[in-house]
């Protein structure tokens, strides 16, 4: 058992493209879910410390300080202990596979100086901690853990193990210079894998590594924050499948919006925005593949029929929500949920956001078929026909629908990218049409939607409220970023959303507007990253700049972030996020151009 949850800062990421693992600056792997993102957890004392079951190997130092790196452009994570008596490092990562029923984790142990114990606690608890199992193998180096439905782990090391019926609790000695490795598996890897384990793992590390390195390698930005787009390049890689080449909306489930409170969802899905913009991103970064993947994606399992706001990692349609009783939850927030109910929402924005993301491969040359084609204006034609209809939003209400500006204004984009893609390729498509209801949206949104009492432009038609999906509005070239009308929304933005330089997304304390009582949020991270885009657009650079170096600064050691900031700069909700990944590369997209031309 565990005695503390650690801040959610606390935490770096590792994965193979099929699942992450989150590792705290203590050392301890405490969320797993395996074989897939969206499968049960094996190790969830992020989620229930007490039952949760996690994977520690830590110092007996005193007075320790902890520290977390990646190595360069990689995601092999570098935990560091620093103590009076010593220093001590564990190296975490798991090896790139294409088989996404093979998993690995290897965790590399070494004393840097001093000699120094460790412990090694290793506590798996298969199925959301609801499947009971025992050690049924062991020898010297292998310690075999099995569930009671067949679900295996495999404990290797270079050192002898020794265990109860269910766990490991081991300690260690290694001299200064010393170095142990530890191998989690949930299958036998039999080549060399006996005969010669330190090659095994070295190999490991060095097959990573250069994975790692080569896919970086295309990346084409230069200049200011280059490093820091890398790295969160690297995290949207970390959420996107192997296989299937979709995109997870986040690593974790449940971790709650507000702690102790009630909104405490499931992102380990596909949402068809969150990965649009996703692949949108990488596409500027030129990660082409990642996009044609995607794309291949998109064809086989969105576009082909009527298209819903997520799915699962292999397209299928993700589970209600269910709660997870026997688990307490992070500080005591629940329900833990799993599944999301969001997805027999309606919410017309996602059309938008694809074909603009699908308008932008067409640009970088990415093969579009007629047969794709004719999927696109299928979806293009229900925008048509429906592009008045109240939804759920791009913040997924659960109370009542509403005409959404942020959900006519991607409607817009929608029929806007549509012709492009259309123009451009020589495509038939019905022209008069869908020139003409691209204009009444526009019309619609520009006329409709501006409050003359509040000067801006309004959450939803006939509404009072700001929200801060409005700033998406110059981004997509719907308005000009000078326009007045947007300078006076702007102010607005900033007069009632702004935090500091963060931004919250509306005001629901205020309002209930979500239908989930008035419970207050923390600000919303990639809003406030939008929040300094749309400053550079509108000219005020030197603002946009350090607006922009002032987020950068709520991101953890690693420059990782969650989707939202408590009033005391901590990360809320689940982690990493991509929305807010994306967010921060698309800023520094922008404000490094206007730099240049400045």
């Amino acid at each position: 058992m565990k005695d503390a949850y650690e801040p959610i800062e606390n935490y770096g990421v590792i994965g193979n493209l099929h699942t992450v693992a989150l590792v705290s600056n203590a050392g301890s792997i405490d969320y797993l879910c395996l074989p897939r993102f969206d499968s049960p957890t094996v190790f969830g004392a992020l989620l229930d410390k007490e039952k949760g079951g996690y994977f520690s190997i830590t110092p007996q130092f005193t007075h320790v300080s902890n520290k977390q790196i990646y190595l360069t452009d990689s995601a092999i994570l570098v935990t560091r202990f620093f103590a009076d008596e010593g220093i001590a490092e564990i190296t975490d990562f798991m090896p790139i596979v294409d088989d996404n029923g093979v998993f690995t984790i290897v965790r590399k142990v070494t004393a840097v100086r001093g000699d120094t114990n460790f412990d090694l606690i290793c506590q798996p608890r298969f199925n959301y901690a609801e499947t009971p199992h025992n050690i049924v193998s062991t020898d010297e180096n292998r310690i075999v853990f099995k569930a009671e439905d067949g679900q295996e782990l495999h404990l290797w090391s270079d050192i002898k193990l020794v265990s109860d019926k269910q766990d490991v609790n081991e300690t260690f000695l290694l001299k200064q210079g010393e170095t142990a490795c530890f191998v989690l598996q949930n299958s036998i890897e039999e080549s060399g894998f006996k005969t010669d384990f330190h090659h095994y793992c070295l190999n490991c590390y060095n097959r990573t590594y250069d994975f790692w390195k080569k896919w970086t390698s295309q990346c084409t930005f230069t200049g200011r924050w280059e490093e820091t787009v890398r790295r969160s390049a690297i995290t949207l890689k970390l959420l996107t499948s192997r296989i299937y080449g979709s995109v997870m909306a986040a690593a974790t489930f449940a971790l709650p919006e507000t702690l102790g409170g009630i909104r405490n969802w499931d992102y380990r899905y596909s949402w068809v925005r969150d990965a649009s913009f996703t692949m949108y991103v990488l596409l500027r970064l030129g990660f082409i593949e990642d996009a044609e993947n995607y794309m291949k994606w998109v064809e086989a399992n969105c576009i082909a029929d009527d298209m819903h706001l997520m799915y699962t990692m292999d397209g299928n349609h993700p589970n209600a929500e269910t709660e997870l009783t026997q688990f307490a939850g992070y500080k005591d927030s629940k329900p833990v949920l799993i599944g999301n109910n969001a997805f027999g929402q309606k919410q017309m924005d996602i059309y938008g956001e694809l074909i603009d993301t699908i308008y932008l491969f067409n640009k970088y040359d990415g093969q579009i078929t007629f047969e794709f084609w004719q999927m696109i204006t299928k979806q293009i034609d229900f925008v048509c026909e429906h592009w008045q209809d109240p939804d759920h939003g791009l913040w997924e209400i659960r109370g009542e629908k509403r005409a959404f500006l942020h959900s006519r204004l991607m409607c817009w984009v929608a029929l806007d990218r549509g012709i492009k893609i259309g123009e451009s390729r020589s495509f038939p498509f019905p022209r008069e049409r869908w020139y003409a209801v691209r204009d009444e949206i526009f019309l619609n949104v520009y006329n409709d939607f501006w409050n003359p009492e509040k000067e801006a432009y309004v959450q939803y038609l006939g509404g009072q409220t700001m929200d801060a999906s409005v700033l998406l509005m110059p981004m997509v070239r719907f308005i000009t970023p000078t326009d007045p009308r947007w300078l006076k929304t702007l102010e607005a933005v900033e007069r009632e959303l702004k935090l500091d330089v963060l931004i919250y997304r509306y005001r629901n304390s205020e309002l209930n507007i979500d239908g989930l009582g008035g419970e207050e949020e923390g600000t919303f991270t990639m809003c406030s990253f939008w929040y300094a885009e749309c400053l550079a657009k509108a000219g005020e650079l030197d603002k946009a700049n350090e607006v922009y170096a002032k987020i950068l600064g709520y991101g953890n050691p690693l420059r990782l972030y969650s989707e939202q900031l408590s009033k005391r700069g901590q990360q809320l909700g689940n982690f990493p996020q991509a929305f807010t990944h994306l967010s921060l590369i698309s800023a520094a997209l922008a404000l490094n151009k206007y730099n240049n031309d400045k």
